[in-house]
Order: C-alpha cells, then structure tokens, then sequence
C-alpha cells in the first residue's frame, strides 16, 4: 500500500429523524447564546420556525441567502451579525445559506451550527466560495467548518424530488472527484465509494416517493460521506468547471454539477481507471461517466447545460476562465478536450 495523510475534519454529527429537537443542547455545547438563523428568500419560514423554537437563543433572522454568495450579501450578514450581537450562527437550508454562514464565519470567525435541508454535503467542507465581479473564487480555512451539523431528515421532505435528484448528484460528484484527487487516500476512498452508492440509490426511490423518509435518511447518509471527502482531498476539473460556470453565468449550482459530471468523468476516463471502476459499482453501471449520465437522465434531472440557462455563445468564455487558473487534474487540461467537454455537456450528449 503506498504512503498517504489523512486528514480528519473536527465536527459533530447529530443524526437521525426528529434529531432537530437536539438543537437548543447543541447551541449550548458551543457555549452560544445569541444565534443568527441564516436562510435563503425561499426559506425564510423555516428559520423564523426555528427562531420561535429556541425562542430567547434566537438573536435574528437573516433570510437573504443566494447561489454562488455574492461578497455584497456576505458582507450585509456579517454587519447584521455585528450589529445584533450574535455568537454564533445557525444555517438552514442547502450549500447556498452554508455557504453564506461560511463566509461570515471567515471573518469573524463566528462557530457555524448546520442544519442541511438538502444533499449538498457542503456542511462537511473547510471550503468556502465567494463570488464578486462575475468571477467565484474558493478557498480552504478550518474557521469556516461548521463546528456542528444536525442531519434531520424529517426536514428534506419539502425538498422537491427533482430538486433531491439534482442536489444528490451535486454530492456524488464530490466522491467521484475524491477518488481520484491528488492526495487521494484508502480512508476516503472508502467513504467516497459508500456514499456515492448511497445517494444513487437514494435519489431513484426519493424520485419515486418524495415521502419516503429511509430513502431521505439514506441520501442524507450519502450527502454526509461525501462532503466528508470534498472535505479531506483537493478538487479536479469538474468543480473547476462547474465553479466558472456557476460564478461567471449565474447558471443553477446543482444542475450544472448534474450536467457536468458525466462528461468531466469520460474527459478523466483513460487517466483514472481504479477510480473509474469503483464510481460505475457505486453506481451500479459498467461505466462511470455513462451510469453517472442515466442516474440523471432516468429521475428527470436536466442534461444539458443549454435547458439552464448556459449559451452557446458561453462555451468559450468558460474554456478562456476555466484555463487560466485550472485546478489539479489526473488528465492534462488542454483547450480542445476541454471544448469537446463543455459543447457535449451544453447539448446534452451520452458521454459514450
């Protein structure tokens, strides 16, 4: 076995359904006692419910949450922060309202208490975004780990099951990608492995039968493996694509992932093989890039990046942003593949 690190994240996990009633002892274990209740426009209902809930602990409710998190809002929720006096956050919703109370998080160092309403397994990441000028930039920093995440399903039973499908294949791209990172591990190639099965076979019976809360719990399992592995290794080409396309266009963060996937795992077919295999068992197909591209196509979920917005006109732009500054990828980055990729993902194409 070749050398590898390992790399731990330091965070509680309290899981299960009904798991929610935990949350006022949860904020006592932060040694909090003024909670700011992060949501997006959508879910506003969902905070002030929650704000009513821990009723004194609740400080406000910051309901402005947005893809991509334009620095603008970042900086409004951290001067509300501020001025309410608040010692720590608590974010409800989907990667757009983590990713704000990240970004709070980032320069305040405020602790973070999650409550994920869907698969995006961003809870489980040091990883922040910021976008500003058109342009979304990453970073890694343990201050922005949310110190505590409470994994409900109860409360991922108003996600739309279309919106399940996209936001599980969202996750899925975050272990297939660990697999085969450059600093890829054993530790997190077995997490990866069992949470892209997880959610593969999770979204298929959630896309079935929204109310089925195993099969919510089991693509909250997965979300939860995966993010763990975003979390401990780097990034490839998918989310170096699907970070431009997101930051520069606008276009949905969960249906680009969806889109983009299957046609980021043929671009690294030949270059990881081992990777290649363990993805399409989890999926349960004979090719990764294929089985990732009908996970999609047979729950409804979009596969073409024109049906969400993305222009033809667009595809080059992506190509001259996504060159200049490419992450790590286990297949050189050239300009020709890369606009192979991106033209079959914008039509919609089988990665076969």
């Amino acid at each position: 076995m070749q050398s590898f690190v390992y790399q731990g994240m330091p965070s509680r996990v309290v899981f299960g359904a009904g798991s929610i009633e935990h949350l006022e002892r949860e904020i006592d274990l932060l040694g909090a006692q003024r909670a700011l209740i992060l949501a997006t426009p959508q879910q506003r209902d969902q905070a002030e419910a929650l704000a009513e809930r821990i009723g004194l602990r609740a400080a406000g409710v910051f309901a402005k949450a947005v893809m991509h998190v334009p620095v603008e809002t970042a900086r409004e929720a951290r001067d509300y922060a501020e001025r309410i006096g608040a010692d720590c956050a608590i974010a409800i919703g989907g990667g757009s309202t983590t990713g704000l109370g990240k970004a709070i998080a980032l320069t305040s160092s405020l602790p973070i208490l999650a409550v994920p309403t869907t698969y995006a397994g961003s809870e489980m990441t040091p990883i922040y975004g910021l976008t500003e000028a058109g342009l979304k930039k990453t970073g890694r920093d343990m201050r922005v780990l949310p110190k505590t995440v409470i994994y409900d399903p109860e409360l991922t039973i108003s996600l739309p099951a279309a919106l399940s499908v996209t936001s599980g294949i969202n996750a899925i791209a975050h272990a297939a990608e660990g697999l085969y990172a450059q600093d890829a591990n054993p530790v997190v190639s077995l997490m990866a492995e069992e949470g892209i099965r997880a959610l593969a076979e999770g979204v298929g019976r959630v896309s079935a039968c929204p109310v089925d809360l195993e099969a919510r719990s089991e693509c909250l399992y997965g979300a939860w493996l995966c993010g763990a592995v975003l979390g401990s290794v780097g990034m490839a080409l998918h989310h170096k694509l699907c970070h431009t396309l997101g930051g520069t266009f606008n276009l949905p963060h969960a249906e680009t992932h969806t889109i983009v996937l299957p046609h980021a795992l043929a671009y690294n077919r030949e270059a990881a093989p081992e990777a290649m295999q363990r993805i399409a068992r989890a999926l349960g197909s004979d090719d990764a890039a294929q089985g990732a591209f009908e996970l999609a196509r047979k729950n409804g979920a979009p596969t073409a990046l024109k049906d969400i917005g993305m222009k033809e006109s667009d595809i080059d732009i992506a190509v001259d942003v996504a060159l200049k500054s490419p992450y790590w990828n286990p297949r050189p980055i050239e300009r020709a593949p890369l606009r192979a990729l991106l033209e079959a993902a914008y039509e919609g194409r089988s990665p076969n």
